[in-house]
């Protein structure tokens, strides 16, 4: 039996293999394919009026339509990021136009849309709950976007727009992965490598070993220097050789932009389609659609935060610069972008007398244990790993139940995968679906479907002698983003999770960040970050690996400190590249490699450093051209963090050291932000939690931009 035709309570990842693929899609497409036509027989008749009868003979089976295919191609796709293979791309490419094709089926359908906008403009609306209308509301404006009101030449043009997109998204994230593998730096001389740390040598030698270097080990080499987001962190941060620095730079920001993986045609195509699209739909351009926030609500926002924040920006570069010089270095009249990340580490260690001492306390284990309390302080949950032969697509890989204290009800799972696995498994850190909780598409004997999530990361792994060693919250130090999993971005992706696990919600199309304008879904994860400057909650997990003493409060004084070290540049960062986004979806004058090359540049250079010349990191921002949910949208992470941050006032301003209050808290955070999920509209969602409208105050202060 194809493990993709029939997936039960838990998906058989360890059996999905390339050549399950193509037939898998074809044969469930064919029966979703009988089950639409069959809906659409009913949508078209004379139904009645009988609100219960009607959910469970249109909503429920369009839901599970569109269900089934969800999950069997998140299987796929999801293999495809973390076990990428050359078998499953091709049976990816081969299959992507079969679920594409009947996804715009399902999407074009008038009968459906008819029947949905009968129940809108019927008196049947009325008596329905909030979240069922959200639902018939959504499906009438996802029909309106995937082409429904299109006729003839114009539908056949969108399908193909459509379909020529999901494969240049695929390649997209393919090109970023080969040319990234590309690179690797064999060194031999340790003196070469001077200033890593251990953790990063251990690293450089495993990789080494990885590429045919048996043998290789931390003390004698020798070590593959690779564009690994561990490894280039270290390199940046620590290394001593500047050239060994200016190397791996050069190389990280020209990934996917050689002629073998050249990302440029790709962005091109991607952004001439999508305005093809938009104006096909009626629309001016791609910005702005199932959003949240509106374009001058966007623009006024991230304007503010600009005003904000480059004054501060600047003061700390001239600091910087000062600082360099005090130090007697031959880079003090020159220093290039290499060289911001390392000197300014070494800035931070001087100014916080702060070194790298903290990572020891963040062990993944111990860490893990203390995401799982917080979790059971604020919102009353457990959470254990499920020891039984669970099918995985890595042996790293496990599965945790989360599941209500007081009650003991089952809520749902998750799977981890924590670390890199740099030839298989694409970078970055995220969150995904496997399961919505639904009713609809619970099996036969149960109440409601119980939601499924996987949380993916790319920490280093543990070595023979200690534990995956975590940084605590990374920098965007001046041009360069240094991304690594930190203990902040764990309890970012954590926070999405949580919202879909904890949903209340059995409407699956509004169940968990489903259905959810996009700009609000990093709500909670923004928020959880702000756990980790907390006392009570950092003192519950940072113990040192091997002496188990807990931090000290010296130490803890000065990671709270670091929060706003370089902040400004952390925000100016995020602003421009939502501006590099926006401008980029908004309508050019000119569609073409060398357009899109100046304005990213333009953009940069008047809100961060002037980027070098040959910066074509826009080659590798998977956020825009990856995916479809960020394209217009990558500033969703700043009006989030409004958001968020001014609902974490809510705790800090019932006492963080009031026990009480912050369970109390925590519980209305819960049962607004966590469970309604998409089922009622966000603005109310947080004027529900937080008694009025959001304020941006908050942001500044925990970002250190104003007194």
């Amino acid at each position: 039996m194809n493990p993709l035709v029939s997936v039960g309570c838990l998906p058989e990842f360890n059996r999905v293999e390339a050549h399950h693929v193509v037939p898998g899609v074809k044969q469930v497409v064919k029966e979703l394919e009988k089950d639409l036509l069959q809906l659409e027989c009913f949508a078209a008749s004379s139904f009645g009026e009988n609100g219960g009868d009607l959910w469970e003979a249109l909503v429920h089976p369009f839901e599970r339509i569109l269900d089934h295919l969800t999950v069997v191609w998140g299987i796929v796709s999801h293999l495809k990021d973390v076990k990428d293979s050359d078998a499953l791309r091709p049976a990816v490419d081969e299959a992507q136009p079969l679920r594409t094709n009947f996804l715009l089926r399902l999407g074009q359908s008038k009968a459906l849309y008819q029947a949905f906008e009968k129940i809108r403009n019927g008196a049947l609306f009325d008596t329905l709950n909030e979240a069922q209308q959200r639902v018939v509301e959504g499906r009438l404006k996802d029909a309106i976007l995937n082409g429904v009101a299109l006729e003839h030449e114009k539908k056949v043009h969108f399908n193909e727009i459509q379909q020529e997109l999901e494969k240049l998204l695929n390649k997209f994230s393919e090109n970023v992965l080969d040319s990234t593998k590309l690179f690797g730096k064999l060194v031999t001389d340790i003196s070469v490598l001077e200033g890593l740390p251990e953790t990063a040598l251990s690293l450089a030698a495993q990789a080494a070993v990885s590429n045919g270097y048996e043998g290789a080990n931390a003390k004698s080499g020798p070590w593959l220097i690779t564009l690994d987001s561990s490894m280039y962190s270290a390199v940046m941060k620590f290394a001593r050789n500047r050239d060994l620095r200016e190397e791996v730079y050069r190389a990280d920001i020209t990934v996917a932009s050689g002629e073998s993986f050249d990302n440029f045609p790709v962005i091109t195509r991607i952004l001439e389609l999508r305005q093809q699209k938009a104006e096909l739909l009626g629309y001016e351009n791609h910005s702005m659609l199932q959003k949240m926030a509106t374009l001058d609500s966007c623009h006024a926002l991230l304007e503010k935060l600009h005003s904000c924040s480059r004054d501060a920006a600047i003061r700390d570069m001239r600091e910087l610069e000062e600082f360099v010089r005090s130090e007697n270095s031959e880079e003090d009249e020159n220093l290039f972008h290499w060289d911001i990340p390392y000197w300014t580490e070494r800035f931070r260690e001087a100014k916080l007398d702060m070194n790298d001492e903290l990572r020891p306390y963040f062990s993944m284990p111990n860490v893990m244990d203390g995401l799982f309390s917080l979790a059971k302080r604020l919102f009353g949950v457990h959470i254990e790993e499920l020891e039984e032969n669970t099918p995985v697509w890595d042996k790293e890989v496990k599965l945790y139940k989360v599941a209500e204290c007081a009650s003991g009800e089952n809520l749902g799972y998750f799977y981890l995968d924590p670390f890199s696995r740099p030839h298989q498994k694409r970078s970055g850190n995220w969150m995904g679906v496997v399961f919505n909780r639904s009713h609809a598409a619970v099996q036969k004997g149960g109440v409601v479907r119980l939601p499924v999530a996987h949380i993916v990361c790319n920490q280093a792994p543990p070595l023979p002698d200690q534990p995956s060693l975590m940084t605590h919250a990374d920098k965007f130090d001046g041009a360069l983003m240094i991304e690594t999993l930190q203990v902040t971005m764990l309890f970012h992706e954590f926070g999405h999770a949580l919202q879909h696990l904890l949903s209340k919600q059995d409407e699956g199309l509004v169940a968990g960040s489903e259905g959810i304008e996009w700009d609000a879904v990093e709500i909670p994860s923004q928020f959880m970050k702000n756990w980790c400057y907390d006392r009570n909650t950092l003192m519950s997990f940072a113990v040192h690996y091997r002496t188990g003493q807990e931090l000290p409060e010296a130490l803890y004084t000065k990671l709270k400190s670091s929060r706003t070290f370089f902040s400004a540049s952390n925000v100016l960062y995020l602003v421009s590249r939502s501006l590099i986004d926006l401008k980029l979806h908004a309508k050019l004058e000119a569609v073409n490699s060398k357009e899109i090359y100046n304005l990213c540049n333009k953009v940069a250079g008047e809100i961060l450093i002037p980027p070098l010349p040959e910066d074509k990191s826009i080659c590798k921002f998977l956020h825009l051209f990856a995916t479809t949910e960020y394209a217009a949208g990558y500033y969703s992470y700043l009006w989030s963090e409004v958001l968020s941050s001014d609902a974490f006032g809510a705790f800090e301003e019932a006492g963080l050291e009031n026990e009480t209050a912050v369970k109390e808290a925590g519980k209305l955070f819960k049962q607004t932000i966590l469970e309604l999920g998409g089922g009622r509209a966000p603005a109310k969602v947080f004027e529900d939690f937080r008694g009025r409208g959001p304020s941006i105050n908050a942001l500044l202060r925990h970002r250190g931009l104003v007194v």
